[in-house]
């Protein structure tokens, strides 16, 4: 398991699990639900829980998580609307998005 520590919460990843998870005080506050596969990894929900939004949980999430991927070398599918509307916010982690590498013959 992977974790960091933040000014507003720790970060994990809860690989049996398949998210990254965010804890405040000992309590679960969100979570990044994902699919991984060796080359890629999908970023499919993310939920902050009522009592935590507006403290930057979500960012701390998204962050923390490509910060991971781009060291394991992966790329991002940002199939989840917090994560793509974070990402085009955020241009210094838009290299990490999938691109499909096949071209379609005519």
């Amino acid at each position: 398991m992977t974790e960091s520590q933040s000014p507003t919460a720790r970060i994990s990843d809860n690989t049996e699990a398949n998210r990254y998870e965010a804890f405040v005080d000992g309590e679960l506050a969100g979570f990044a639900q994902y699919i991984r596969t060796k080359d890629l990894i999908a970023f499919v929900h993310t939920e902050v829980n009522e009592g935590y939004e507006g403290q930057g949980i979500g960012g701390s999430l998204v962050r923390f998580s490509l910060d991971a991927a781009r060291t394991a070398g992966v790329a991002v599918l940002a199939v989840c609307p917090f994560y793509s509307g974070w990402i085009a916010r955020h241009p210094d982690y838009q290299d990490l998005l999938y691109t499909s590498k096949s071209k379609v013959n005519d």
